[in-house]
């Protein structure tokens, strides 16, 4: 026999008796039970009706519930139609978890029916076989709502800049060609200046500002074009739309400060002495601002992270736990004696976007984080390497939010060749020279 090995159960891996799951659907929830029945020792039995998708109906359904002593209610992830099941329920103080219907469903030859659906839910929720989504709270999913809503008003603001330099191309004008970017402050009293009915090349190169000056012969040149009374209408609605979504992201930018405040008090405490010194400094100071100190972050990219995985780091066990619900290490897949990686899956589209931005930026820079992509660049690729600097950021900040005291202490960039012991350094050596065609001899020199 080989060694033996103990897997303990996860948290939500016990058998439960009193449980109830509902089949989502958008006007209503098939909604089942199953508690002990009363014919037998052993016995289950089961009920299975139709609920409305209201909040009254599932507000009644939760005092049914909860007169029937139903421990575990589950809830399966459809759109977005899920939510007020599992909002409602929660707030009535039962225990909901939500479950991904690609992980309960997938069964070829069974039928598929909402009654069949829900029954087979139950079961799997009476055995702990269900394995639940990641909920924030209600002040995280408050404040998930105003990241993400400026995340898309941020691209949006980017898709009509890029209308904008299209109708500039159609007008001839290769402004974009001369400008770094068209949100440059010469760049837009240029476009302004055309709106207004300015054609002269000469008179409008006379705007540029700055090093933009220098190229006042290319600038000329590329804003003679066909600019017509048509293009300036249409460029005129393109900066409204443009400063309207200046104006809302800004605003929403203020009101998440102001969420990210409230929720970090209430999580650290307020009142505390929080100890003297350095002590005291640490723990007043903001969490945004302890991930800003990571390379790569941003304010507003910490922010968002904030928002996405929350501040209670107990959802997630550990640091592996947050990186693989993350999706951004690799499946093992193994068969036999045959083992390999698989693909890292889709995760949350947003926290690796941020990730990715962040990892970007850090790879840059002259710091561990930079260090570790450019090893890993040369033998893995650029891709592969920026994955595992994000994955490397995001445990990094695990351990910032375990621990509400922590400050971010880079290790440096010679982190690696200090920790090599000299052995290894030598069979390196060694082993390139060797490549190389030369016979190599050691001689110590003390």
């Amino acid at each position: 026999m080989g060694e033996v090995q103990e897997i303990p159960d996860e948290g939500h891996e016990k058998l439960i008796e009193h449980v109830a799951a509902i089949d989502v659907a958008k006007a209503n929830g098939k909604v089942c039970t199953r508690t002990p029945a009363s014919s037998g020792p052993g016995r289950r039995l089961t009920r299975v009706w139709e609920v409305a998708a209201t909040v009254n109906a599932i507000t009644e359904l939760g005092d049914h519930l909860i007169c029937q002593g139903i421990a575990k209610v589950t809830v399966e992830s459809t759109g977005d139609y899920w939510r007020i099941w599992y909002y409602v329920l929660e707030a009535r103080g039962l225990a909901v978890q939500l479950v991904n219907a690609r992980d309960v469903k997938n069964l070829p030859g069974r039928p598929k029916t909402d009654k069949l659906d829900a029954v087979w839910l139950a079961k799997l929720t009476e055995k702990g076989l269900l394995r639940p989504s990641f909920v924030p709270p209600a002040p995280i999913r408050a404040l998930r709502d105003y990241t993400r809503l400026r995340i898309d008003l941020s691209h949006e603001r980017t898709r009509h800049w890029q209308r904008m330099e299209k109708l500039l191309e159609d007008a001839l004008i290769k402004l974009s060609v001369v400008v770094s970017k068209l949100t440059t402050v010469s760049a837009r009293q240029i476009i302004e200046a055309l709106i207004a009915g300015q054609r002269d090349p000469h008179a409008l190169a006379e705007l540029a500002q700055g090093r933009l000056r220098l190229k006042s012969g290319e600038l000329i040149e590329a804003l003679t074009g066909r600019f017509d009374d048509h293009h300036g209408e249409l460029a005129a609605v393109l900066l409204i739309q443009i400063d309207g979504l200046d104006t809302q992201i800004a605003h929403l930018t203020a009101r998440i400060e102001q969420l990210l405040a409230d929720a970090t008090d209430a999580t650290n405490g307020e009142g505390g002495d929080g100890g003297e010194g350095g002590a005291r400094d640490e723990q007043l100071m903001t969490t945004a601002g302890r991930l800003d100190e990571i390379p790569g972050i941003s304010p507003q990219i910490a922010q968002v992270i904030i928002a996405e995985i929350g501040l209670d780091m107990t959802r997630f066990a550990t640091a592996g736990h947050l990186v693989s619900w993350a999706k951004l290490c690799p499946r093992t897949i193994q068969s036999g004696a045959r083992s390999h990686g698989g693909k890292t899956g889709k995760g949350n589209p947003y926290l690796k976007g941020v990730l990715g931005i962040a990892a970007t930026a850090a790879a840059k820079s002259d710091t561990f984080l930079g260090a570790r992509y450019r090893r890993i660049v040369k033998r893995r690729g650029k891709l592969k390497a920026l994955v595992a600097v994000g994955r490397s950021i995001l445990v990094i900040i695990w351990h910032l939010l375990a621990d509400p005291t922590a400050r971010y202490r880079d290790l440096g960039s010679d982190y690696h060749t200090r920790t090599l012991d000299r052995d290894r350094k030598t069979r390196d050596y060694v082993r390139q020279l060797q490549a190389l065609g030369f016979a190599v001899t050691l001689t110590p020199t003390s």
